[in-house]
């Protein structure tokens, strides 16, 4: 009797033992499918609806890489992020504009911001902090890698919140750009933390409205909001600066006109002005506005007043 009861036993348990590794074998990816190389989310669910179609196992790890693309082709890319691959309008391609984008972190956002952006007629400078992760800095470039229209910095700054290398990682960027074979009319510069409110088209019928002058928002409206110091006052010498500049408040977020780059880049007042705010706080805030505000200047608005209108902030 207890020979039948253990031989009972030992038929049951090896069952058992059959049964758990064939179902374990259905469930197995086969080695085509082990492991995915996709470059985002919306792959892995395309490709999980069209192997469930066929009625195939699918097995989607976890485990990517920083990088964005691996070994999916940039062509392949662009068409599974829905990226614009030609201009929307003959208006558009007539009023191409530039973009600078200071990022040092959040790949992810800053992949939906230059998604957002981008246009093939345009051109792109991104400004990579030089303290960020080798491995967002190598997906930055990979992603970058795959336009003829964007590029990283040739200079990069380790930069500092409300430090001139805030500014000068900005100054950096338009030095690359304006010798970019791309004929853009006005550059923008952005946050990695930005998002476009409006289209390409949208934003080049706003600025063809400022006429070839440069946009930025002003303060200037009564003594609280103005700073009025003379440069010649504040501990430097006048041999640095031959001519008295008002300093303005403003903002940082601008659109430039060629022409205006071409003057920051080169004249001595913006030069020395730029070396003057080497040791004040949030420089850029200033910078440009103050500029702004000389006449003669390429693009300049000497009476200009907080009526820019580039950014809506939440």
């Amino acid at each position: 009797m207890n020979f039948w009861r253990y031989c009972f036993f030992a038929f049951t348990l090896l069952s058992v033992v059959i049964f758990v590794r064939f179902y374990s074998s259905q469930l197995s990816p086969s080695k085509s499918y082990e492991k995915l190389n996709s470059s985002s989310e919306r792959y892995f669910r395309k490709t999980a609806c069209n192997h469930a179609l066929e009625k195939k196992p699918v097995f989607l790890w976890e485990n990517i890489l920083p990088s964005p693309l691996r070994s999916v082709p940039c062509k392949d890319y662009l068409t599974q992020n829905h990226y614009i691959t030609s201009p929307l309008s003959e208006e558009e391609v007539a009023f191409p504009l530039a973009y600078v984008t200071v990022i040092h972190k959040d790949f992810d956002t800053f992949e939906r911001l230059f998604r957002a952006i981008y246009m093939p007629q345009n051109a792109y400078c991104v400004h990579v902090d030089e303290k960020a992760p080798a491995e967002f800095k190598e997906s930055v470039r990979q992603l970058l890698s795959c336009f003829q229209n964007a590029f990283i910095a040739s200079k990069t700054e380790s930069v500092v919140y409300a430090g001139i290398s805030r500014l000068q990682a900005d100054l950096n960027c338009l030095k690359d750009l304006v010798t970019s074979e791309v004929p853009w009319k006005y550059v923008i510069n952005t946050c990695g933390q930005d998002f476009p409110l409006k289209t390409n088209r949208e934003i080049v019928q706003h600025l063809k409205g400022f006429k070839g002058k440069t946009n930025r928002e002003i303060v200037q409206h009564q003594g609280c909001c103005l700073l009025t110091m003379q440069l010649s006052e504040l501990n430097m010498s006048t041999k640095s600066i031959q001519k008295k500049l008002t300093i303005y408040f403003g903002t940082a977020y601008v659109a430039l006109t060629r022409e205006f780059v071409n003057f920051v880049l080169h004249d001595k007042r913006a030069i020395d002005l730029l070396q003057w705010s080497k040791d004040t706080y949030s420089p850029d805030e200033h910078f440009w506005v103050t500029l702004n505000r000389v006449s003669g200047v390429p693009g300049s608005m000497p009476n200009a007043s907080w009526t820019g209108n580039l950014r809506a902030i939440k």
